[in-house]
C-alpha cells in the first residue's frame, strides 16, 4: 500500500509537470501583468511590463501586451502639450485592447485615419464610469492638455454606484497565494478555459447553503426591481458628472444605443451630451464584429469603432487649432 501511495505521488508529478511543460512549450497560459494603486488611489497595472494574452482553450486568440510608463496597454507614452493635437480613449477591457496585438489598436487604428494626431488609450478591464471620471480628476493637469476625451459607457452595469471608491476584490487579486498560482501556467490556463469552474461552483454552493437566499420567480418584482435600478443608474450619473465634472465641450461618450435605456439616451439628448452610437454600423455589417468565444470586439469590430471615433473627431477637428 506504501508503495502504491508512493508510485501514484510520482507518477502524478510526473504528469502534472509534463502538462506545465506543454503549456508552456505551446504558451496556452496567458501573462497577467501586475496591479498596483498609484499615489492618487488610480488602478492601473504597474508601468513596463510586456508579455502575450491567450484566449480560448486552442490558443484562438494570441496578441501581445505592452504596459506604458502610465500603466496602460499603449504603444505610444502619453506626453499631452498644447503644441499636439491629442485624444483620449477611457474605459475598459474594451479600450484596454488585450484581444489586439497592442500595435494594431484602436487607437493606431484612429491615429491611421486621421494622421497627425496621438491617441492615448486608458484602458483597464472592469473601469466603470466612477474609475474613468476619477482618473481624469486625479491627473487633471494632463487631461485639460489634450483636446477630446472619449469614454466608454454601457449603462446595465458601468453606473452602479455615484462616486469612485476602491474595489478591494481586484485589489486582492495581488495577494501572495494569488501571485503563487500564477507562477504556474497549468493553473492560469485550467482557469481560463473553465476547467476549475465546477468545483469553485460547488465550493460556493456548499457555502450558500448555510447563507440561502430568498429569490422571487414573480416577473412583476423583477420587473419593478429593473425600473428601480434604471432609475437609480441615471442618478448615479448625475451625482458622478456633478461631483467629478464634465466638460461637454471635449468629453465625448461611445455607446451601444440596443443594450442602452431610452431614458439614459433621451437625458444625453436633451441635455446636450455628445456621444458616439456604434450600434447602427454594427448592424449595417454581415461580418462577425466579436469574438467567438466571447462578446469583445474583433480586429473587424475595432476597425468599425475606430472608424466611428474618426468620422465624430474628422467633424470636431475644424475647431482645434
Amino acid at each position: 500500500m506504501k508503495k502504491l501511495i508512493i508510485k501514484s505521488f510520482l507518477y502524478m508529478s510526473v504528469i502534472l509537470l509534463s502538462l506545465e511543460a506543454l503549456v508552456r512549450v505551446f504558451y496556452l497560459g496567458k501573462d497577467t501583468p501586475t496591479r498596483f494603486l498609484d499615489e492618487y488611489k488610480v488602478e492601473k497595472w504597474a508601468p513596463n511590463q510586456q508579455g502575450f494574452s491567450v484566449t480560448g482553450n486552442r490558443r484562438q486568440n494570441f496578441s501581445e501586451f505592452k504596459i506604458n510608463n502610465s500603466g496602460y496597454n499603449s504603444y505610444r507614452e502619453f506626453t499631452p502639450s498644447k503644441n499636439k493635437i491629442e485624444v483620449a480613449l477611457v474605459g475598459d477591457s474594451f479600450i484596454e485592447g488585450f484581444h489586439q496585438n497592442y500595435y494594431n489598436s484602436i487607437g493606431k487604428k484612429i491615429e491611421n485615419e486621421i494622421p497627425n494626431i496621438e491617441v492615448y488609450e486608458y484602458g483597464y478591464a472592469g473601469y466603470d464610469f466612477a474609475d474613468q471620471l476619477h482618473l481624469i480628476n486625479a491627473y487633471r493637469d494632463q487631461f485639460d492638455l489634450i483636446d477630446y476625451i472619449v469614454l466608454g459607457i454601457k449603462f446595465s452595469n458601468d453606473l452602479t454606484r455615484s462616486r469612485y471608491n476602491v474595489i478591494t476584490d481586484r485589489s486582492a487579486l495581488e495577494s501572495p497565494f494569488n501571485k503563487l498560482l500564477k507562477k504556474s501556467k497549468l493553473i492560469v490556463y485550467c482557469k481560463s478555459i473553465g476547467i476549475l469552474d465546477p468545483p469553485l461552483r460547488l465550493i460556493s454552493q456548499v457555502s450558500n447553503l448555510f447563507s440561502p437566499e430568498s429569490q422571487s420567480s414573480n416577473s412583476h418584482v423583477n420587473i419593478a426591481i429593473e425600473s428601480k435600478k434604471e432609475i437609480e443608474y441615471l442618478k448615479n450619473f448625475k451625482k458622478l458628472v456633478s461631483l467629478y465634472g464634465f466638460d461637454k465641450s471635449k468629453y465625448i461618450l461611445i455607446l451601444d444605443s440596443n443594450v442602452t435605456n431610452p431614458i439614459f439616451l433621451n437625458y444625453l439628448d436633451t441635455n446636450g451630451y455628445q456621444y458616439i452610437d456604434f450600434f447602427p454600423s454594427f448592424t449595417s455589417t454581415k461580418k462577425p464584429t466579436t469574438l467567438i468565444y466571447d462578446k469583445h470586439w474583433n480586429n473587424y469590430g475595432r476597425t468599425i469603432i475606430a472608424k466611428e471615433i474618426s468620422k465624430f473627431l474628422k467633424s470636431k477637428l475644424i475647431d482645434i487649432k
